[in-house]
């Protein structure tokens, strides 16, 4: 997609992709994110920090929504909101009480001009400039699989499991204080630390090994407590094969990336095949794409159920993200950015304050008016 003039002569648009633990942020047309910070609000009342989207009420969302923004738009970004345009990246079955609340905050608080909500899977594929791709975004809270198909998304094939980074680190906890570890050592930080810092997906033939060794053991320093603590190798190589249990439930990632595919129709899936991407800040483990890929044909050559549904010699492709992987959807919005669909397709403040409603695709009243 071309760049438009008429669109970089203005200021740039601000670009945000709020995760459910960290947001990245920063300006179309930019390669990277100028901050990637936690998905956190400081309460101004007890000074404690807790997560944007833990809330009771919707007002206490839109407070902390506000008070979010107002920390990326005069802490990070150093610029006035007023009047900008705005790209905001979301997953297209994200909570509608989310959605309608951030554009209350920017629309009426902040008074920016217009907003435009892309969905993070087909934008991310925007990145690598092709229209086919079997998405799969391995989040902190969740993983979710989108196939895309010439541009389209294909809702009825969309899945998702409650495994992400979050459930790595919880294993990660669980085994520590089983080898007698005090829990006040194991904060969210130093969790996710361990988790960078020391683990790794093994591969296929040693996952399935009997009699393998462990690697060893790792010195982990807590500077904070001058404590430091033992992370068994047994652990380092353990903690993500919860992406690939095999249980009655056939919902490990391989299975489920196997049943997304075979939810689409039969013409499109040897493209979808050879076209897997694998995005968000779990999929940068070390091992990762190289294990998906073997127990992807090993499933499709031992598995009956798949066996008899796959037709072909078929090879499990795997596109390389541009950039890293955690940012790879705010890339896309960035791109969008810098084109003519930030004039064409945004919500503007006029069109929002008719009836102060975010149009949504799942809303029948909105696709009836063309909204």
């Amino acid at each position: 997609m071309p760049l438009y003039e008429s669109v970089m002569q203005e200021k740039p648009p601000i670009v945000l992709d709020i995760g459910n633990a960290y947001t990245k942020l920063g300006f179309a047309a930019e390669s990277h994110p100028r901050k990637i910070i936690p998905t956190e609000v400081v309460l101004t009342t007890t000074g404690k920090t807790k997560l944007l989207f833990d809330y009771a009420t919707t007002e206490e969302l839109y407070d902390q929504i506000v008070d979010f923004l107002q920390t990326i738009f005069f802490k990070h970004l150093l610029v006035s909101p007023k009047e900008r345009k705005f790209v905001i990246v979301e997953n297209i079955f994200g909570q509608t009480i989310i959605r309608e609340t951030l554009a209350r905050a920017l629309f009426i608080h902040f008074d920016v001009s217009s907003v435009l909500f892309v969905p993070a899977h087909l934008i991310s594929l925007s990145t690598l400039a092709v229209p086919t791709g079997l998405v799969v975004d391995i989040g902190y809270s969740e993983t979710t699989i989108m196939p895309v198909f010439s541009g389209v998304q294909i809702m009825s094939a969309f899945k998702d499991q409650s495994y992400g980074s979050r459930a790595v680190e919880e294993e990660i906890k669980r085994q520590l204080l089983a080898t007698g570890v005090k829990e006040q050592l194991l904060t969210p930080s130093v969790l996710e630390d361990i988790k960078v810092r020391t683990c790794f997906v093994n591969s296929f033939e040693r996952a399935y090994k009997e009699d393998r060794q462990s690697p060893p053991d790792v010195e982990y320093g807590i500077c904070d407590d001058d404590a430091v603590i033992s992370i068994p190798g047994s652990l380092r190589e353990s903690v993500y094969e919860l992406l690939f249990e095999q249980n009655n439930e056939r919902d490990s990632l391989p299975h489920l990336i196997l049943r997304a595919i075979l939810d689409c129709s039969m013409d499109v899936r040897r493209a979808l095949v050879e076209s897997i991407f694998v995005i968000g800040g779990g999929a940068m483990v070390p091992g990762l794409l190289a294990r998906l890929k073997q127990e992807l044909q090993h499933l499709l050559a031992n598995d009956d159920y798949y066996a008899t549904r796959f037709h072909g010699q078929l090879q499990f492709k795997f596109y390389q993200a541009i950039g890293k992987q955690n940012f790879t959807a705010w890339l896309g919005g960035s791109l969008c950015g810098a084109t003519d669909l930030i004039q064409t397709r945004s919500l503007t403040k006029d069109s929002y304050l008719k009836n102060e409603h975010v149009p949504d695709w799942s809303n029948l009243c909105d696709n009836r008016h063309g909204g």
